[in-house]
């Protein structure tokens, strides 16, 4: 089979007013960023305020695995399986950061024969809305700097500024700095650091706004430090939020391109679901639930991670309601999640296959939490036998949970019918009583045991002197009335990588608190999870590069 880059090179591209017009959108309604892909008014969404909204379809997977589960491929294979079967159906998928594109992942527009296009242009600068993001951030960065240089009348205190700056790149060197040094015209020298671009709370104000009146709120309610007398200090007193949202005001428009096989997708917003809320905007979303029947999307990681975010906090702030949920998984992921080690996971071992089901079990049984139908896509690889095939099978039929073979990688929307009629199915004759699984008006330690004890599996939560501390300021400030976004490995249920399956006997060490209040949620940091990755001894950076004819080759 062909690398997905020679796949998504070797496609020929419809122009994407061809691809809009199939959704009823007409030229005045998009900003072009050359041919093949455009930005979509944000004043048509006013003009779909009548119709009706389609189903909307969430994607999520079981714990991630580097024998891989196929969670984007998924997406977009079924939404192309779907107009198979002649549904008009849309896909919305978060835009990849350049951290994992030259780090550890490579592309991450999904894959194969399931991708959106063009895949090249997405997994880089794409239409520039990380850029944006960055630029955003670091402006108010460099106006707390300022303002403490030039007198400091808010009364900030240097060893309270939250605000980092950040970048969209893996750079450990960065993560915790000294700066100002030089002397006095050089600023007040104090400790600070760097996060990845995607986990900057303006990528969550991004994606949570639901126009240009509620970016500017959010953005002014950012808290960028606390004064000597412990009072948080805001964007808004800054003066910055004009600023930000004139650098954000094409950013916060959806980005349209298409699928392998031409239909159309939106790539917009880049939170990570490991360490921040890890969906898509909310306004690619809405307007595809007007454009579309039927609308599929998906959230950062496994079920545990961007599934529930989206449950817990995207649909509070919007009421955006899953009308089904696909949770995918790999015959080679359980295996690795049996105990099988990479380098063996596409032999057989019926029995390890067995043991690893015990994660999927686990992210069904949080998904039920929910009270959502649940359809498993068994994302099928090369090297996958029947039997392995059949056990996963009957395995989700003892749970009385619908399951189907996805071959999207290698077939396209053809390897996804099966998926695609079961999730119809599901959509036509399940049960949807969707709730989420707290009440935000708990106190935060209360909130924080029930996703440590009901979705992770925990025994317990053991928290940190600091994080005491902090849960105690946000109580006094008000902040504590908010979701809670916990950052947290991506590789386990539990804070520790190295645990596969689903554990039990053990507690949940949540070692820090922040606020989030622009984005609306405090922040959790668990275990020895990092706000900016590192790159790993062989980056995917080494194996990309460029021809005379400006091909690009390495991209996954």
């Amino acid at each position: 089979m062909l690398s997905d880059i020679d796949i998504a090179q070797s496609t020929k591209l419809r122009r994407i007013l061809d691809v809009a017009r199939e959704v009823g959108l007409v030229e005045d309604d998009l900003e072009y960023y050359g041919k093949y892909k455009a930005k979509v008014s944000l004043a048509t969404f006013g003009k779909l305020t009548g119709r009706p909204n389609g189903k909307l379809i969430y994607t999520t997977a079981i714990t991630a695995t580097p024998a891989g589960e196929g969670k984007t491929c998924t997406a977009v294979g079924v939404t192309q399986a779907l107009g198979k079967l002649g549904k008009k159906a849309m896909v919305c998928v978060r835009e990849p950061s350049l951290g994992p594109t030259f780090g550890v992942k490579g592309g991450a527009a999904g894959g194969g024969y399931s991708q959106v296009l063009p895949m090249d242009d997405i997994n880089l600068h794409f239409t520039g809305d990380i850029h944006a993001v960055s630029t955003a951030h670091n402006l108010l960065a460099a106006m707390v700097d300022n303002h403490i240089h030039h007198g400091n009348q808010l009364g900030i205190s240097i060893h309270r500024v939250v605000w980092r700056r950040v970048m969209d790149m893996n750079e450990r060197q960065l993560r915790t700095i000294v700066c100002g040094l030089g002397g006095p015209g050089n600023g007040t020298p104090r400790e600070s650091g760097f996060d990845i671009s995607v986990a900057s709370e303006i990528m969550a104000v991004l994606c949570l706004a639901s126009d240009m009146s509620d970016l500017k709120a959010r953005l002014g309610r950012l808290i960028v430090a606390y004064t000597r007398e412990g009072n948080p200090v805001t964007a808004a007193d800054l003066k910055a939020v004009g600023a930000m949202a004139v650098l954000l005001k094409d950013a916060i428009k959806p980005n349209l391109v298409q699928t392998v096989e031409g239909q159309p997708a939106f790539v917009h917003g880049g939170p990570f679901a490991n360490i921040a809320h890890g969906n898509n905007s909310i306004v690619a979303t809405r307007m595809a639930l007007k454009l579309a029947d039927y609308v599929v999307t998906e959230g950062g990681f496994a079920a545990d991670l961007g599934a529930e975010k989206f449950f817990d906090i995207v649909h509070r702030f919007t009421g955006l309601t899953p009308d089904v949920a696909i949770l995918v998984a790999s015959v080679r992921a359980l295996n690795m999640h049996g105990g099988v080690p990479k380098a063996k996971v596409a032999e057989t071992n019926l029995e390890a296959l067995e043991k690893g089901c015990a994660n999927l079990d686990k992210h069904i049984e949080n998904l039920k939490k929910f009270g959502l139908p649940i359809v498993v896509a068994i994302n099928k690889f090369p090297t996958d036998e029947p039997a392995e095939i059949d056990l996963v099978k009957k395995h989700c039929n003892a749970l009385g949970v619908r399951s189907a073979v996805s071959d999207v990688v290698a077939r396209g929307g053809e390897g996804g019918i099966e998926l695609a009629r079961e999730v119809l199915e599901a959509l036509e004759k399940d049960q949807n009583n969707f709730h989420p699984i707290y009440d935000p008006d708990m106190p935060i330690k209360e909130k924080i045991e029930i996703l440590a004890r009901e979705i992770y599996g925990a025994d317990g939560v053991v928290y940190t002197a600091s994080a005491d501390r902090e849960i105690a300021r946000m109580t006094k400030l008000g902040l504590d009335k908010m979701p809670i976004c916990v950052a947290k490995t991506q590789h386990s249920l539990t804070d520790d990588p190295n645990l596969k399956g689903a554990p039990t006997g053990w507690e949940l060490t949540v070692r820090e608190i922040r606020a989030s209040a622009g984005a609306g949620f405090l922040v959790a940091l668990t275990g020895d999870v990092m706000t900016m990755p590192g790159l790993p001894k062989t980056p995917a950076a080494e194996g990309v590069d460029i021809d005379e004819d400006g091909k690009i080759v390495g991209l996954f």
